[in-house]
């Protein structure tokens, strides 16, 4: 691996390889370069200049354990921060590059100070397993703008005390490798005698482990040059490097906002004061943290990065400039293109292509993995579709009905769509393969074969705007009680998405995954509905591209109400519609994985087990999730991140969420909640004045103690 790396970084940042190289110049065999930074850049993100001199010599400001590990390029120094001047920052010529092999232990060199807004991310130790890498690494290096950069990872700012935590049980045990868990599982059975249903409670006891060794986890993205792929990419560098950037409404800062596992939080449970306790969800077990993935991918149109950036008009240009030098050296491969399956308007794009015949085609995109996976030094790689719509590809018995007859038909040079290749190449490499259009390229021979290779796949069509909030909507109005009989959605957009869902085949791909969001809701609550009957659902989307990535979404709800009235909801919702989707991305590598760690076994089935082949965990995180045969189909948001939220609460040994709150609903609450009640109105009352209650008595306006209204209080 020494070799590689100095091979590929080279003297002064030189371009890996030479003339003579094939592997260097030839398009699929690039080296894999680190892109480093976190906290050591200024807040301009500015390089400076290099020094000639400082050619090869290490800085003398740094302490490494092996000086033979350190690689110093001379290219593209960043200013680094020292304790001694916290302030300022050092701006020697040195550019510590490269470990040569696991970076631990760090430097001794102290981290710079954590930043106020917003707060920086947690150091991740090794106690937790989290990530044994900590490179960004670039597999499609070609010039010296991708020299490696140094970085140490930022303080945790927020929830700093409770990020890491221990459960104290006697079924939960910390091992070396993993963590085992015992849980009760608890539901119930029903059954019909008689026109009378018996409710039969069951319980089952579960075995959880999981690794706690976390993964170096590269993620191929299939449209790595769109819109979604590179602003993907653009928010992990951002976030590596720390950068900042002016605004109209002032400097804004990098973050993962939108991610579940990254800006979401779960509740621990109560603390001595009755308080809940709320801590990251990424805490709850060892996860990848998305600095530290490594990415690639394939695409028809042979623009880098950089200009794939600057072409999708996603983000800040002041953004945009400091990340061009980074995203500039990053290609996509050569991609598959079938002008029937996407609309014509793509064609201009297509220019670069795999060629041959479609088993040529599956064997080159097998070969791209494995060279992704050898030369970056992957444990795991994860594929990820977020390429165009294609249209519906007909099941045909004895064409795609059977992992054999796909397989045959592949040889053969049927029709398969593109998508439906690259699932079948990843799943034969014992890759993931993750479906983020709404087409059905997972057809029944292709899951036929994730199930014979035990290999996770999961879709369809990311949720990230308007479906989301409707699978949100709907579940609060039938919920409710109303009964909701019109749904219409609108929307219009003007990227690339938008123009390739202009034909009506692709359009109806989308049409599919966008109307069966509602169908579980409504099929909850036979008072409202009668067998077979659902609301009126209509969906419209237009192409309009002076809005660009900023979709907007109109919406109508109308629903009915007691004594023959009516009640219309109506909604206006623009989406910058790539920034929602990539959070979505990187929760779904990241919760792919920490699935892949997990086993479990029951009492009556000790033999140890994983999670079904197709992945129905994630459906949180899908507009039309796939689900086992016979499993039921859940689109209420809610319950989609419970389910999340629960299983990873159970290979911990804790409860699932329920929120029932029962000791603040208790008439007699225990002493301990009077005694923290008490001291809370203590306090209170030295702050203000207590309220007279009209019956004279001090308390609330219902005549109630101050330490009795807190008890009282509920969410």
């Amino acid at each position: 691996m020494e070799a590689d790396l100095t091979e590929a970084v080279g003297p002064a940042g030189a371009r890996a390889g030479s003339q003579d190289d094939p592997v260097t110049d030839q398009h699929a065999g690039a080296f894999p370069v680190p892109l480093m930074g976190s906290g050591s850049l200024r807040s301009t993100g500015a390089p400076q200049a290099p020094d000639a001199s400082s050619e090869g010599r290490s800085c003398p400001r740094f302490q490494y354990p092996d000086p033979t590990a350190l690689l110093c390029t001379g290219a593209t120094p960043w200013a680094l921060a020292h304790s001694s001047h916290q302030d300022s920052l050092c701006s020697c010529p040195w550019e510590p590059a490269v470990w040569a092999s696991n970076p631990s232990p760090r430097p001794a060199h102290p981290p710079p100070p954590p930043r106020a807004s917003p707060p920086a991310r947690a150091e991740r130790g090794a106690e937790r397993g989290r990530g044994h890498g900590s490179f960004l690494w670039s597999s499609r290096a070609r010039n010296a703008s991708s020299a490696p950069l140094r970085t140490d990872s930022a303080p945790l700012a927020v929830m700093e005390a409770a990020a890491e935590f221990v459960v104290e049980s006697p079924d939960v045990v910390y091992g070396p490798e993993t963590i085992e868990a015992q849980y009760e599982y608890r539901t119930t059975s029903v059954s019909r005698e008689d026109g009378v249903l018996k409710v039969h409670p069951m319980s089952t006891r579960f075995t959880f482990r999981t690794a706690r060794q976390v993964p170096r986890l590269g993620v191929m993205l299939v449209g790595w040059g769109g819109n979604n792929g590179s602003t993907l990419t653009a928010a992990v560098l951002a976030n590596r490097l720390r950068l900042s950037w002016p605004t109209r409404t002032g400097r804004k800062e990098a973050n993962y906002y939108g991610s579940l596992t990254q800006a979401g939080t779960v509740s621990l449970g109560l603390d001595a004061a009755g308080q809940e306790v709320f801590v990251p969800f990424r805490a709850l077990l060892p996860m990848v943290s998305p600095d530290d993935l490594v990415f690639d991918g394939w695409d028809i149109s042979s623009l880098n990065l950089a200009e794939a950036m600057r072409r999708a008009q996603v983000l800040d240009w002041g953004l945009q400039e400091q990340l061009w030098p980074h995203m500039e050296a990053l290609r996509p491969r050569p991609s598959v293109y079938m002008p029937e399956f996407i609309a014509a308007n793509q064609s201009r794009r297509a220019d670069n292509l795999i060629p041959g015949t479609r088993a040529q085609q599956l064997e080159q995109i097998r070969k791209d993995i494995r060279d992704f996976r050898s030369r970056a030094g992957l444990d795991k790689v994860i594929v990820l579709w977020t390429a165009n719509t294609e249209r519906f590809c007909e099941l045909v018995p004895g064409l795609n009905d059977t992992a054999e007859n796909l397989l045959r038909t592949i040889q053969l040079g049927l029709e398969v769509s593109p998508s439906t290749l690259f699932a079948v190449a990843s799943i034969l490499e014992g890759c993931a393969f993750l479906n983020g259009s709404p087409q059905n390229t997972l057809v029944p021979g292709a899951l036929e074969l994730a199930r014979q290779r035990r290999v996770f796949v999961g879709g369809d069509d990311f949720k990230s705007g308007q479906t989301k909030v409707k699978s949100v909507l709907v579940d609060f109005l039938i919920g409710s009680g109303l009964k909701t009989m019109s749904i219409v959605s609108y929307n219009h957009l003007g990227n690339n998405d938008g123009r390739n869902l202009s034909a009506p085949p692709q359009f109806r791909s989308k049409e599919v995954s966008k109307s069966s969001v509602v169908d579980d809701m409504v099929q909850s609550n036979p008072v409202l509905y009668a067998p077979g009957e659902e609301p009126n659902h209509c969906v419209v989307i237009k192409y309009v591209p002076y809005v660009g990535d900023s979709k907007r979404a109109l919406d109508e709800y109308t629903s009915e109400l007691m004594l023959g009235g009516t009640n219309t909801l109506v909604l206006h919702n623009t989406c910058e519609d790539s920034l929602l989707a990539a959070p979505i991305m990187l929760d779904l590598a990241i919760l792919t994985e920490l699935c892949q760690r997990v086993s479990f076994c029951t009492d009556a089935d000790p033999e140890p087990q994983g999670f079904h082949p197709v992945l129905s965990l994630l459906g949180f995180l899908f507009k039309a999730p796939l689900v086992p045969p016979g499993s039921p189909v859940v689109n209420a948001l809610f319950r989609q991140r419970s389910c999340i939220e629960n299983i990873l609460r159970a290979c911990m040994g804790l409860p699932p969420q329920n929120h029932m709150l029962l000791e603040h609903k208790m008439e007699r609450p225990s002493p301990k909640q009077v005694e923290h009640g008490a001291a809370a109105c203590l306090v209170s009352c030295k702050k203000e004045q207590a309220p007279t209650a009209h019956n004279g008595c001090t308390g609330d306006t219902d005549g109630h103690s101050k330490a009795e209204a807190s008890l009282m209080s509920t969410t």
